[in-house]
């Protein structure tokens, strides 16, 4: 393969003829640069390098004057050594000026395929720049001219003559008695790629491919070891594709009695060159014209490994087999209702892959890509051929692809002057359709079973992590994540909140952070797209169409002009955001539950379209996403509305009791709880009096938390009512057995207090089945506040007993419930010892430390997270100030 670069002559290069020509930019003028081309290579009787030269011609021209858009001029120079052609442009003239001098779109996607076919075709080539001009030069070089003659044989007529290419290329490989390469000509890296220094010393057989055709049963180590040998195999070129070739073995000896082979290989379609006159002939003249056919040389050889190599090589071969300006295949979709379009050359960027036309374009024969079809003039018949719609091509010729008559695809060829083909291109262009036909399915199929498989995995990840998580925003989030860049470049998701509300921009998100703010602002300026129930992808195109109308009113701006067309308000969009939404943009409804939950959109650069493909899977995410953001919308509805009840069952505060500290912590055992089965009040009964109680239901979470609250709210009112501790407790045991089968028992510690002026504290308790209260003195010691008795929703007759203690200045009672005492790590617990011991330390600390010290015992007691509900309620009575 040539590499590029500056020439360096190191022989003497004389021009022995010159020709120049200058083309404008317009499509037509790539095929008159190619035929200017050729005839002047077989006016100087080089007709053996001119299909080479036209192809090369014709790429650069196309760039020039197609994507490019400025005029190209075209140097022929002779030499003794060879040819050289030199295709210049000028640099590209913006119609509209763009900020920062960065272009709006990207060029087409068919840019630099002309720099890889000179590397590929040329023996040296380069490109030179100069403050007006770019040059692409390349050179082929002249075959060598055999001197002499070996052999004679009687005169044929042309259409007899075995067919070759361009030039025929020899390649003398050399191989020792161990099987590896010796000697390396030039031909064989023309021919394979490999230079003499990637392939000496290694075994021949490391590049074979062996045997490349049916038929041959003798092994390549064995063929290497006969004294002659003629057959058919495969070499494995640089780029990693077989090259199929024909060989003749000679096995020889050298001046000191070693053997070699020497090994003559051509390309496998130019066998007559080394094949024996007495082997008897292996092709009729069918085969023959076959062969002489470019397009069909192109399907004689390996096709390329990727399905997209293959197409781009099939419209380019089928452009050149009919002197067209431009080629574009198209592959059926599986219900072979549209055609996507996969390769094209010669067309304009706004042709570009994966747009879609429909199978049936019209009425009659040629409305329909079912068969071949030549329009001669399509400006007689606009709309005939969608794709072609203002391209400035006039006459075309279309053939369908079929396996086993199903149409698999269209190809086409299409030139800007009129009446250029008949149905002799048809049927020509028809033969070379069914003979790839197949080779395209297979690899299509190939490709859609890869791309499925893809899928497949994509899916189960996203339905994982979907399935993960029941927060709403982080449920958006991974839609848009799961979204770009792998089937879009952005995305934004829209969502709605009940069946009156109007689609809210809820998320967008952009492969290139940069352009995240500019795309909101800009997606924020228009109206969001309709929320229609439709399953399946639709275009919306708004977004482009406010981002061409910004970049115009940008580019007006900088002109100084005044713009005076419809512009959107509020649209302040740079024109990179313009390019980034100027491609095709689809909405996906996210449908659960019956109704229209939001819209997933999905959007492409420039000129880009969906595979079909792709939006089959991205429909296949949206029901997906759908389900898990309504599930995440149900979660934290139902979460608020628990929230909700759970804190109604709280206290609304704590009341300032004059000369009383209080604290209480409270904690609900279980995610998402509140409120469970441990309760605690403090409030006001009447002047100077107030009530509090700690308690504990049976059990935890929303069933233990109803009774709480009947508790607590009967507490209230029966307190207020006048009764004393016991009448309240025992009115209390009556409504909850009358709950019956909902009833829970209960623990409960009621009590009155009433603040003295001395700075004492009167308490009447009452201990129904609770964890004691407890007393800390000043002096350090712990010890019960009242004596237990028995708990409520047992048993219907109790009685039950107030017992009155007088609380010093000084000193702190603590309630809590059994979530702190029966607090285990194994086979320990807390217990009401461990609670005593903790409280004993807390002597002088204030009522909030007191709490504070007694949850951190309890937290460091287990390593485990608490799985009991806790409260701790702790009053303390101050000690007077010094002087008072």
């Amino acid at each position: 393969m040539a590499e590029p670069g500056v020439e360096t002559r190191t022989r003497s290069s004389v021009i022995t003829a010159r020709a120049a020509a200058s083309f404008d930019p317009v499509g037509r003028s790539v095929a008159t640069a190619r035929a200017f081309v050729r005839d002047t290579l077989q006016g100087w009787g080089h007709a053996d390098v001119v299909d080479d030269a036209v192809v090369l011609t014709s790429e650069l021209v196309t760039n020039a004057v197609v994507h490019a858009g400025t005029a190209a001029d075209v140097l022929c120079l002779r030499s003794d050594h060879g040819v050289r052609v030199e295709v210049s442009d000028h640099y590209p003239e913006r119609e509209i000026p763009l900020q920062g001098g960065r272009t709006l779109a990207h060029p087409d996607r068919e840019n630099g395929r002309g720099l890889l076919l000179c590397a590929a075709l040329a023996g040296r080539w380069g490109v030179e720049y100069t403050a007006t001009r770019k040059k692409v030069w390349f050179q082929l070089d002249l075959p060598a001219r055999p001197v002499g003659t070996r052999t004679a044989g009687p005169a044929l007529p042309v259409d007899l003559l075995p067919a070759t290419e361009d030039r025929v290329r020899v390649a003398v490989v050399q191989i020792d008695g161990d099987g590896s390469i010796t000697s390396w000509n030039e031909d064989s890296e023309h021919l394979f790629g490999y230079s003499p220094e990637q392939v000496l010393g290694k075994p021949l057989a490391d590049l074979a491919a062996w045997p490349h055709t049916p038929g041959i049963g003798t092994g390549l180590a064995e063929a290497l070891q006969l004294s002659r040998w003629e057959g058919s195999y495969g070499l494995r070129g640089h780029d990693g594709r077989v090259v199929p070739v024909y060989a003749s073995h000679l096995r020889v000896r050298d001046t000191h009695g070693h053997p070699s082979t020497v090994c003559l290989l051509v390309r496998d379609h130019e066998r007559a060159v080394l094949q024996t006159p007495l082997r008897p002939p292996v092709a009729d003249a069918g085969s023959e014209s076959r062969a002489a056919d470019p397009f069909e040389v192109f399907i004689g050889s390996p096709a390329p490994d990727d399905l997209d190599g293959l197409l781009q090589r099939t419209v380019e071969r089928a452009r050149d087999m009919l002197d067209g300006d431009s080629g574009f295949l198209l592959l059926a979709t599986d219900d072979e209702t549209e055609l996507e379009v996969r390769a094209t050359t010669g067309l304009p960027s706004a042709r570009q892959r994966f747009a879609r036309v429909p199978v049936e374009a019209g009425a009659g024969r040629y409305g329909s890509a079912r068969m071949p079809a030549v329009h001669e003039d399509l400006s007689a018949v606009p709309g005939a051929v969608p794709l072609l719609d203002g391209t400035g091509m006039r006459s075309v010729v279309t053939v369908p692809l079929k396996v086993e008559g199903r149409l698999t695809g269209s190809l086409g060829v299409a030139a800007e002057g009129p009446s250029r083909y008949s149905n002799e291109e048809a049927l020509r262009l028809q033969f070379a359709a069914d003979r790839i036909a197949l080779a395209v399915e297979s690899a299509r199929l190939g490709e859609l079973e890869r791309l499925r498989r893809g899928s497949l995995s994509f899916l189960v990840e996203a339905s994982d992590l979907l399935a993960g998580t029941l927060d709403r925003d982080q449920t958006l989030a991974l839609m848009a994540q799961m979204t770009v860049p792998t089937l879009a470049t952005w995305c934004a998701v829209y969502t709605i909140a009940d069946q009156t509300s109007e689609p809210s921009l809820s998320y967008v998100l952009h492969e290139d952070e940069d352009r995240i703010d500019g795309l909101k602002a800009l997606l924020a300026s228009i109206a969001p797209p309709d929320p229609v129930p439709t399953p399946g992808a639709r275009v919306w195109h708004a977004p482009a169409d406010a981002a061409h109308r910004a970049a115009l009113a940008t580019s007006m701006a900088e002109l100084g002009q005044e713009h005076t067309g419809p512009l959107s308000s509020g649209i302040s969009t740079t024109l990179a955001t313009a390019a980034a939404v100027g491609g095709e943009t689809v909405v996906l409804p996210l449908f659960a539950r019956n109704r229209v939950i939001g819209m997933l959109t999905l959007g492409r650069p420039a000129d880009d379209h969906f595979r079909q493909e792709i939006l089959e899977l991205a429909e296949d995410l949206s029901r997906r996403a759908a389900l898990a953001l309504d599930n995440a919308r149900l979660y934290s509805e139902r979460m608020a509305i628990s929230r909700s009840l759970q804190r109604s069952l709280l206290p609304p505060g704590l009341p300032q009791i004059p000369g009383v500290e209080v604290e209480v912590i409270y904690r609900a055992a279980g995610e998402g709880n509140e409120v469970g089965g441990d309760f605690y009040d403090l409030f006001p009964i009447r002047d100077g009096a107030y009530g509090f109680a700690i308690g504990d239901v049976c059990g935890t979470g929303p069933e233990a938390a109803a009774v709480t609250g009947l508790a607590r709210h009967a507490l209230r009112l029966l307190a207020r009512e006048g009764f004393g501790g016991p009448a309240v407790l025992e009115r209390l045991n009556a409504a909850i057995l009358d709950e019956g089968a909902r009833s829970r028992f209960l623990t409960l510690l009621y009590g009155e207090l009433w603040p003295q002026e001395d700075g004492s504290a009167v308490l009447k308790v009452v201990c129904a089945g609770h964890p004691l209260p407890l007393r800390l003195r000043q002096d350090g010691t712990v010890e019960p506040a009242a004596d237990p008795q028995p708990l409520l929703g047992v048993m219907e007759d109790l009685e039950l007993y107030e017992q009155t203690v007088t609380l010093d200045p000084g000193d702190v009672l603590l309630c809590v419930t059994d979530g702190v005492t029966e607090r285990r790590e194994g086979t320990r617990m807390l217990g009401d010892d461990g609670l005593t011991e903790v409280l004993t330390t807390c002597t002088g600390l204030t009522a909030g430390a007191v709490a504070a010290r007694v949850l951190r015992a309890v937290e460091h007691f287990a390593v485990e997270p608490a799985s009991d509900d806790m409260a701790i309620l702790a009053m303390r009575l101050p000690e007077p100030l010094k002087g008072e």
